[in-house]
């Protein structure tokens, strides 16, 4: 019996079976010397055209090949492959680089979601070298029994000839929380576990794995004694979220009467239609930079608006908060070019950039004034220092609200503002700031890092990146005493807000808005449903003495 612990759990539950092995054929580029350069381009362009047509079909059945075949046409890519064979190499070592130069610029992106768009890139060049060496298919499309599928890494185009019906659960050896495997694990709430070093090297055909996806737990052979012990956690896993899903259509209200909102974070209205499948309160954060970064230029007002005014109309009054352009730091375009920057984070980013594009921070509010007279739309900016910078937004969205009334085009004139609280200035300048704004909307990922001065991409640094930290519990703290001083609501859209450890915690602090991955507010509801918040007030208090992270962890209940 071998046991594995990981840490990358993208979708919980427990399961028990035999793996299905997915065998990676080689890929890798016959390094042959080119000897006719025109031959190799042609078996290239062959390649590609078949690639093409074969992406064409897929993307008329699954959206998901939408952006692929967007890869595949993209003259970039294919102007890169022949430059390189003009220069001596054959179709398939030019390919492979290429590939290898493409992937790398969105690795090399701290954002999770940027990052995780390589594998699109890799699996189209795959299958162009798949045409390339006369590799026949996958055989993904034969399982026919209830299997765990294990994996290097899967492509969208490996989840689309599955029948998922007989996938218990996903374990692979690369990819993150936010690659297209734990997105299908989430929506059809198949436990899964991403980046699990040596998995393919663990696990033979024949095996038995229990994997817990919850803990982060894998066991390849076990005896029948914790077999029957897995079988037991895994029914009452099954009961528990039947039972959040039976729960789930009841109010965010505490045993005391003390009722809070539960959002969704979402990026695009794909992400919404699934989040409203939730019984949420609203949209608490509306990531708007991924119709720039999906985009081959920048979104037109008229653009924004339609996407802005469905996703004000899908929520049916319900509030939809819609943070303005969030660019730069991890996160480029591929029609701008930024200058280097030895410190991205500390640079040109957010809100500096939609004050400096006037125009295109202009097109961006126009489009949520207009989409704001369909439904409650409140719009926040980010990464706000100063009240210089709000009273320059501010003033930039007058500008757009006098445009829009000389034009007879109606808009919510009172419309809620808001910015994100996620530097050390904005929870020092808190007071100012709840007298300029709406709402707040803690953003715990960039508050715990810059607060802390802790990278939290930094492997090395892993342990020390830590909301915890009481630093950043006293700053949470401070950011939502400030806005019930002035009447402000006070969210939170950072990951911190989804922590079932963390949830009693800032209950009883007094955080009005949980805003998190939908798939989290069924548990969070349960939390908050079953506390009482006039104890949690009292309890937190109590904690928020320790000046140690492991006695605030021990405080919760909970191990550091």
């Amino acid at each position: 019996m071998t046991t594995l612990s990981v840490k990358k759990t993208s979708s919980k539950g427990i399961v028990i079976g035999k793996p299905f092995i997915v065998e990676n054929p080689d890929l890798s580029a016959d390094r042959t010397p080119s000897k006719d350069a025109a031959a190799e381009i042609a078996l290239f362009e062959d390649a590609l055209e078949k690639t093409q047509d074969e992406l064409s079909e897929l993307a008329a059945a699954s959206d998901i090949f939408e952006g692929h075949l967007m890869i595949a046409m993209d003259s970039s890519l294919s102007d890169a492959v022949i430059a390189k064979i003009n220069e001596g190499s054959n179709a398939q070592v030019a390919l492979e680089d290429t590939v290898s130069e493409f992937a790398m610029i969105f690795e090399m992106m701290e954002d999770e979601y940027m990052k995780e768009r390589s594998a699109d890139v890799k699996d189209v060049g795959n299958r162009v070298m798949r045409k390339l060496k006369g590799i026949a298919g996958s055989s993904l499309s034969d399982i026919k029994e209830k299997v765990i599928l294990v994996a290097k890494d899967l492509a969208p185009s490996d989840t689309a000839i599955i029948d998922l019906n007989y996938v218990m659960g996903f374990i692979t050896e690369l990819g993150g929380v936010t690659s297209h495997v734990s997105i299908i694990a989430r929506n059809l709430e198949l436990p899964a576990l991403v980046g699990v070093n040596g998995i393919m090297n663990a696990v033979k055909k024949d095996d038995t794995i229990i994997m817990d996806a919850g803990k982060g737990t894998i066991i390849i052979n076990p005896d029948s004694q914790t077999i029957a012990k897995y079988e037991k956690l895994a029914e009452e896993f099954r009961k528990h979220q039947a039972m959040l899903k039976e729960l789930n259509h009841l109010p965010p209200v505490t045993i005391d009467g003390h009722h809070v909102s539960l959002c969704a974070n979402v990026g695009n209205i794909d992400e919404i239609k699934q989040a409203l499948k939730n019984n949420i309160d609203g949209i608490g954060l509306f990531r708007s930079e991924f119709l720039y970064m999906e985009n081959s230029h920048f979104p037109t007002e008229e653009e924004q608006f339609k996407v802005y005014k469905e996703a004000a109309e899908l929520l049916e009054g319900k509030e939809v908060t819609i943070r303005t352009l969030d660019i730069g730091g991890d996160k480029s375009l591929p029609y701008y070019t930024f200058d280097p920057e030895e410190n991205p984070f500390l640079g040109w980013r957010a809100i500096r950039i939609s004050l400096d594009l006037k125009d295109v921070f202009k097109a961006q509010l126009k489009a949520l004034l207009r989409a704001s007279a369909y439904g409650y739309i409140r719009i926040m900016f980010p990464m706000i220092i100063s009240v210089e910078e709000l009273e320059a937004a501010k003033a930039v969205l007058e500008e757009c609200k006098q445009d829009l009334k000389l034009a007879g085009i109606p808009y919510d004139e009172n419309i809620q503002i808001g910015i994100m609280i996620e530097t050390p200035a904005s929870v020092a300048c808190v007071e100012q700031f709840a007298q300029m704004v709406d709402f707040f909307s803690i953003g715990t990922n960039d508050l715990t890092q810059y607060m802390l001065c802790v990278d939290r991409g930094n492997k090395k640094l892993a342990s020390m990146y830590n909301s915890f930290h009481p630093a950043v519990l006293n700053s949470i703290q401070t950011v939502i005493n400030a806005a019930h001083k002035y009447n402000v609501k006070c969210g939170m859209c950072g990951e911190f807000a989804s922590d079932a450890r963390a949830a009693k915690l800032l209950l009883g602090m007094g955080l009005d808005e949980f805003s998190m991955s939908a798939g989290e507010v069924p548990n969070v509801k349960y939390l908050i449903r079953n506390s009482n918040y006039l104890a949690e007030k009292e309890h937190t208090a109590e904690v928020l003495k320790n000046t140690k992270i492991a006695d605030i962890m021990a405080a919760l209940g909970e191990e550091e």
